[in-house]
C-alpha cells in the first residue's frame, strides 16, 4: 500500500504520524525511497523504508464507524484481567505492538479494571498513559474533533471504570 504526502497514518505502538515527505535516502550504504513521519503527539520525526512499511505495521487511519465501535466498547465493556502482572504487562505490550484500535481498548479496560481494586505499578501506569494517548490522538484525527476534547471524554469514561486511577499521577 502506498502512501502520500499529507496522508495521516497509524505507526503501531507510536501513535498517528503525518506523512510529511516521500524521497530517497541512503541507508547502511544503500538507496531506499523512505517515508518521513511526523508523529502528532510529540512532533518526533520517523524515517520507514517504503517496502518496510508493511512489515512495520503502518496503516491508514481507522474509520468512523471503527472508531465508534471501540468507543463503544470502552463504555460498555468489563475488562479482561491476567492474575500475574508479569503475564498481563506482556500480553498488553503484545496488544499495543499490534496498532490495532480493538488491542488499545483492551489493554486500557484491563488496565482500569485493576486499578479499580488497586494501584497500578509504575510500568502499568506508564502502559495505560500510552495506550490512551494513542487512543486519544486518532480519535481525534478521523472524528475531526480537539484531542482536549476527545481526551476529556476518554478520561470521563474510565474515571466511571475505576475511580481515581487517572488522579494517582505520581504512583
Amino acid at each position: 500500500m502506498e502512501f502520500q504526502v499529507g496522508d495521516k497514518l497509524v505507526y503501531p505502538s507510536q501513535g498517528v504520524t503525518v506523512v510529511e515527505e516521500v524521497g530517497e535516502e541512503e541507508l547502511a550504504g544503500q538507496m531506499f525511497r523512505c517515508y518521513h513521519l511526523r508523529l502528532l503527539s510529540t512532533n518526533s520525526k520517523v524515517m520507514v523504508p517504503v517496502k518496510n512499511s508493511d512489515r512495520v505495521g503502518l496503516r491508514r487511519l481507522s474509520d468512523a464507524g471503527e472508531v465508534a465501535a471501540v468507543m463503544a466498547r470502552l463504555r460498555d465493556s468489563g475488562g479482561q484481567d491476567e492474575h500475574d502482572w508479569k503475564d498481563r504487562y506482556r500480553a498488553n505490550l503484545d496488544r499495543i505492538k499490534t496498532g490495532d484500535l480493538n488491542e488499545i481498548v483492551d489493554v486500557l479496560l484491563c488496565l482500569a479494571e485493576v486499578a479499580s481494586r488497586k494501584t497500578l505499578s509504575f510500568r502499568e501506569r506508564k502502559m495505560f498513559d500510552h495506550a490512551r494517548q494513542l487512543l486519544v490522538y486518532e480519535v481525534a484525527e478521523v472524528e475531526g474533533r480537539d484531542v482536549d476534547e476527545v481526551s476529556q471524554e476518554v478520561d470521563g469514561i474510565i474515571r466511571e471504570r475505576a475511580g481515581n486511577i487517572l488522579d494517582d499521577e505520581d504512583e
